[in-house]
């Protein structure tokens, strides 16, 4: 085959994977043609990857197709010496009509001032340019009242969810697979093309990037850093909503913030908007698939020091601002669970939050009662005479007209008129008085409604806006020992409730209406525990609530998602008797009804659990993961994979395996009697009992 015939089978292929860019293929095709009024030059610009350089060869077909001469330059090799560009651009000098293609303009940028006040204007007649840049051009081309008549700016953005399929499409990939890839990829063609080239592990197999794909993508999308204050400035920009200086300087520090914010400004995958800096979608997912792949720890650490950072932003908000600095911390949850969960943060400027007023009462009541019944409009009628100033009214933006309401209670002790008004209330006192009493300068918070007739407790903007201004309130609120939310509709959030610690504790019939009771107690694990706790991977919330006994059984209606994280909670204070005599699982099904030693049980049960994990090697590294880390008492995931000596990823498979073989094998496991044999740990003997008095005096570990 000749050089020739390679040369078009080259152009062609590349031709045919250049998907979308229709408004900057027009400019160019219009200026190429010769078109009047047309720009003499166009200067293409956006972030690594985004596909100047296809843009760029895509003028130079169109310059060939149209009989004219194409001087192609890279900057790269230039060293911005303004004598060398002048060499490789020699021929755009001499022949009428030739195209000069300067791609990567952005390593001689500085030369830009010269390039258009000097060496242009010495181009041939009829001469045109095409530049690509990571950086936008000066400004200087729109003042000048000259340049502006025969100048184009195109910025490249990333290609749509409509655009990237297309383009995987185009490169083979199965339809089945191509969401995942679209997801990582936010429309970065070289992000889509490089995921593209990397099969699934296997048939049916989630897609993540390989390390060698993140290691090409880092260089390309970020390139060169000045330092190590610049990584781990764009380690925050990754996992961060926006990232402020306030926020960048609580993780670096004042003097690394200074010089890394206004840096972060000028490159060309930030952007910057009222809120703050944020990248582009691809450099964020690289940058953070990057550094959960490199260093697991970091990525848990950086990701628990913006939750703080989140908590204390959402402190000190004024009332109007503490919903935007929540959404901004339910941003760190984005990529957890699934549409239809409560973690939802994207702005909603439709609908607004607001105070109760007077005149919003009869439309409240109507809403309560169309929405759960006369006897939730009674309860609803009794807390706005009681307590006002809990309402929260959501309307339309320009509308007075409330759609949905909710209400934050609170309360220092049991009053009967409350009890009378509300069996809802009723429930709660009854609850507390019988697990875990409220003190003295202690009070209960209670999400009594979240009222939305029509679509009710379904997701919708009104309803992401009452989680924002429940969860508001709880960061805000000091001396809160208890928290409780009320659901009619308890299928749907419960198993989101579970994860972010509050259980169901009780359900209450009101007129008809089944209302479920999750709770939680934040003396147990206070709010600034709680943000880190939430963030770090793959660990699930501490749970929230010691369940009360139910009348006449045991408790085996416990749900999954509660029995999960009641069990890792009994590992973690596995050397902490008496929190881990507070355990929900005392009334399951683990425990033989009339147990003498009900503790000594549970830690049998446990115990029989974990020796039964080792049926196969895949279920003895199970074992070996978790007893190592919860029994050994390793004190971080990264000691207790050193201690096993396997990598860590290794590890973190490891035990999220044994945690869910652990789970099967209790909840199919019958109760059995009392257990005190030893546990083995990688030759080392660990008696259980011997091992859990012994850490009494041990401080609690944090799974």
């Amino acid at each position: 085959m000749s050089a020739t015939g390679l040369a078009a089978r080259l152009a062609a292929a590349r031709a045919g994977a250049l998907v979308g860019r229709e408004p900057e293929r027009a400019e160019l095709d219009r200026m190429l043609s010769g078109s009047a009024g047309a720009p003499v030059v166009a200067y293409l610009h956006g972030p690594g990857g985004i596909g100047k350089s296809a843009l760029v060869r895509y003028a130079a077909g169109q310059a060939e197709l149209a009989g004219r001469r194409v001087v192609p330059v890279d900057a790269r090799l230039l060293d911005a010496d303004p004598r060398r560009l002048e060499e490789a651009a020699a021929v755009a000098c001499a022949e009428p009509g030739a195209v000069l293609l300067i791609d990567t303009f952005e390593h001689c940028q500085r030369l830009e001032s010269w390039l258009r006040d000097t060496f242009l204007l010495r181009l041939a007649e009829g001469a045109l340019v095409v530049l690509a840049s990571r950086v936008p051009p000066d400004v200087e081309w729109s003042l000048d009242p000259g340049w502006k008549q025969l100048f184009t700016a195109l910025p490249v953005r990333p290609l749509d969810a409509a655009q990237s399929d297309a383009l995987l499409a185009a490169r083979g990939v199965p339809a089945p697979q191509r969401g995942a890839f679209v997801t990582f990829a936010g429309g970065s063609p070289l992000a889509l093309s490089l995921a593209a080239s990397v099969p699934t592990a296997a048939p049916g197999a989630p897609w993540v990037p390989t390390g060698d794909v993140l290691t090409t993508l880092v260089e390309r999308l970020v390139g060169d850093l000045p330092g190590s204050a610049h990584r781990r400035a764009l380690e925050v920009v990754a996992q961060a909503h926006v990232t402020r200086e306030p926020l960048l300087r609580a993780l670096l520090g004042d003097e690394d913030t200074a010089t890394t914010f206004s840096w972060l400004r000028q490159q060309p995958y930030i952007e910057a908007s009222p809120e703050g800096l944020h990248p582009h979608d691809a450099v964020r997912a690289t940058l953070e698939a990057d550094l959960r792949w490199r260093d697991p720890e970091r990525y848990d650490d950086v990701r628990v020091r913006i939750s703080v950072a989140c908590l204390q932003a959402v402190r000190s908000a004024s009332e109007d601002d503490a919903l935007m600095r929540v959404a901004e911390w339910m941003f760190l949850f984005r990529n957890q669970g699934s549409a239809g969960t409560a973690y939802e943060w994207r702005a909603h400027p439709q609908v607004e939050d607001t105070p109760l007023q007077p005149g919003d009462v009869p439309e409240v009541l109507r809403m309560a009662e169309e929405a759960e019944g006369p006897a939730s409009a009674a309860a609803a009628a009794h807390w706005v005479r009681s307590q006002p100033e809990a309402f929260r009214v959501y309307r339309y933006a320009g509308s007075t007209a409330p759609v949905a309401f909710m209400a934050m209670l609170r309360l220092e002790t049991p009053l009967p008129e409350d009890c009378a008004g509300d069996p809802v209330i009723a429930a709660v006192w009854d609850h507390v008085e019988a697990t875990a009493s409220v003190g003295p300068g202690e009070h209960l918070g209670i999400r009594r409604f979240a009222v939305q007739p029509g679509r009710h407790q379904r997701p919708s903007p009104a309803m992401d806006l009452v989680s924002r201004r429940t969860i508001a309130e709880e960061m805000r609120t000091r001396g809160r020992a208890v928290t409780f939310t009320v659901f009619e509709d308890g299928e749907r959030w419960r198993r989101y409730l579970a994860h972010a610690g509050l259980l169901e504790v009780a359900t209450v019939d009101v007129g008809g209406h089944r209302q479920h009771l999750f709770g939680r107690d934040w003396r147990r694990q206070p709010v600034e525990q709680w943000v880190e706790d939430r963030v770090r991977a793959g660990v699930v919330p501490e749970v929230g609530w010691t369940a009360a006994p139910s009348p006449g059984g045991s408790g085996d209606e416990l749900p999954r998602a509660a029995f999960e994280a009641a069990l890792l909670e009994a590992l973690r204070t596995w050397h902490t008797p008496r929190e881990f005599a507070t355990s929900v699982l005392l009334r399951s099904h683990l425990v033989p009804p009339g147990s003498a030693d009900p503790v000594a049980d549970l830690r049998g049960a446990i115990t029989a659990a974990l020796e039964a994990l080792q049926v196969d090697s895949v279920g003895v590294k199970a074992y070996e993961a978790l007893t190592t880390r919860y029994i050994a008492v390793s004190r971080t995931h990264k000691g207790a994979a050193r201690r096993l000596g396997v990598p860590y990823g290794t590890y973190r498979r490891h035990l999220a395996l044994a945690k869910e073989r652990l789970v099967e094998q209790l909840l199919q496991q019958p109760a059995i009697g009392s257990f005190r044999g030893p546990l083995r740990v990688r030759g080392e003997t660990l008696p259980s009992e011997a091992a859990a008095n012994a850490g009494e005096r041990a401080p609690r570990q944090q799974g």
